[in-house]
């Protein structure tokens, strides 16, 4: 009997301690890894990440049938989804809605993954350059929001065309000073490298460095897969908008050529039907020349201007996909050149 009500007493304390982690992971706080460089060098491939769920209000699961602590897929299968999809839950945010603050970095459902529930998406983080209610345009890659700039330069990182007199560069110089993204150019003694203010300053001062310069795309050079991958649309990674980011309650006029730009917002996201006949834009069957916003909408963009697929390419994120903000690196393994080395300076450093 002693030893079958110890058994009992176990399984009742890691089934609380179980629900417990479920719970805290749920509406609290979850760590996330960085598995790409698009936002180096405020946080880089290898970093362990804590996101305040709270900071925006915990969302409610949207498939509440899903195996915890399991996202997308079950392990070791390729396509067996680890939820079921059948019973989903409408969009519901403790506390209402997300108040973020421009250049908060987040961490949100990517939402062009339609064959998933919002909350199966794949997982990016970005930095939000942008909230709902702005005007945002990109010049030379840099953020300007109503017309006022409201970038970070020393966060960010370009590419850069690097002449020397010499055909090669040391490979441990260069790690040293940081830089990791790079490689040669099709001219002799002409490199590229991705480089923030720092690593610049840092790389003008190697020996055999004739010239430093910032690799920009033209104004008014288009290219046709960046959002709304339109030809009224004249954008590309350095020179991007004027575009109004969508709040909730805020109308907009929609014509033919204006309507690519929120034409997902309309038909997807907040679930109309959309037909545009001739030059007539009709809405749940009813002639449209306005459209009014159900939901908040935000636009993220990474500190790796030159190596970040963000909204610049697909557009604008709804506030139901957001997941929180990203407030600490609990630690940080760099993973290149096939090793497993701890970046110790970056444990326990807050994001910002």
């Amino acid at each position: 009997m002693k030893k079958k009500n110890a058994i009992i007493d176990w399984l009742k304390a890691v089934s609380f301690a179980f629900l417990t982690i479920l719970l805290f992971r749920t509406f609290f706080f979850e760590p996330f890894t960085i598995p790409s460089p698009s936002m180096e060098k405020p946080l880089l491939t290898g970093d362990y990440v804590i996101v305040n769920k709270m900071t925006y209000g915990a969302r409610i699961p949207i498939t509440p049938l899903a195996f915890p602590f399991i996202h997308q897929t079950l392990p070791f299968t390729e396509n067996t989804n680890s939820y079921l999809d059948w019973l989903q839950i409408p969009y519901l945010r403790l506390f209402g809605s997300p108040d973020i603050e421009r250049n908060d970095i987040v961490v949100f459902n990517w939402p062009m993954e339609d064959d998933r529930p919002v909350d199966q998406r794949t997982y990016y983080i970005k930095r939000c350059v942008g909230i709902s209610g702005d005007t945002l345009e990109v010049r030379d890659g840099q953020v300007y929001i109503n017309g006022t700039y409201n970038d970070q330069p020393d966060k960010l990182q370009f590419d850069y065309k690097i002449k020397t007199d010499i055909d090669s560069l040391n490979n441990d110089s260069l790690k040293l000073a940081g830089i990791t993204e790079g490689n040669h150019m099709q001219n002799k003694g002409e490199f590229w490298f991705t480089l923030n203010l720092e690593n610049l300053e840092k790389i003008k001062k190697f020996p055999h460095i004739t010239s430093a310069e910032l690799l920009i795309d033209r104004k008014g050079a288009y290219n046709d897969y960046m959002f709304p991958e339109d030809e009224h649309f004249l954008w590309n990674v350095d020179f991007f908008g004027p575009i109004y980011i969508p709040k909730a309650g805020d109308s907009v006029k929609i014509t033919k050529d204006s309507l690519p730009l929120y034409e997902r917002i309309i038909s997807v996201y907040e679930k109309n039907e959309l037909r545009v006949s001739n030059d007539s834009i009709f809405i749940n069957e009813k002639y449209s020349t306005h459209y009014t916003f159900k939901m908040n909408y935000f636009f993220m963009m990474g500190d790796n201007r030159h190596n970040s697929a963000d909204s610049r390419f697909w557009g604008f994120v709804p506030e139901d996909h957001i997941v929180g903000k990203t407030v600490l690196i609990l630690m940080s393994i760099d993973k290149s050149d096939g090793g497993n080395s701890l970046r110790g300076d970056r444990w326990f450093k807050s994001v910002h």
